[in-house]
């Protein structure tokens, strides 16, 4: 087989996962979408290392043994991701990324602030009093 072949799978597999990651707004399938990227640089890595062991006398297959690496970093990744994805979602009731992102930079002012309906200005005049 040649190296082409899983290239240019590899290519479409990155392709449609940064498509994924920039057009989605759901976290959960912006996750998925990282993961089809990992998934093809774990596809170029084996091909790679396929294609220089028979070019080379001795076979590390260090390409596989960096494929592993990736793979137990991405289930790391994917499960705090979707832990932190999770608990977002209690939280806010939303795994939408732009509300999310709006809410980060204190766009979220639809609701009054209650400590400050508590106090009026009497209140700190006692306080600087007491």
């Amino acid at each position: 087989m040649h190296l082409a072949y899983p290239a240019v799978l590899a290519a479409l597999l990155f392709c449609t996962g940064l498509y994924g990651v920039l057009a989605r707004r759901n976290a959960i399938l912006v996750l998925m979408s990282v993961e089809l990227m990992l998934n093809a640089v774990n596809l170029n890595l084996v091909a790679f290392d396929v294609w220089l062991s028979r070019a080379a006398e001795e076979t590390l297959h260090s390409g596989q043994a960096l494929t592993l690496f990736t793979i137990a970093i991405a289930a790391a990744e994917i499960g705090i991701g979707l832990a932190i994805v999770l608990a977002v979602y209690r939280t806010r009731g939303t795994s939408d990324i732009d509300r999310l992102r709006d809410t980060a930079e204190g766009h979220e002012s639809d609701t009054p602030d209650t400590d400050t309906a508590a106090t009026g200005p009497g209140t700190e005049k006692a306080e600087a009093t007491a």
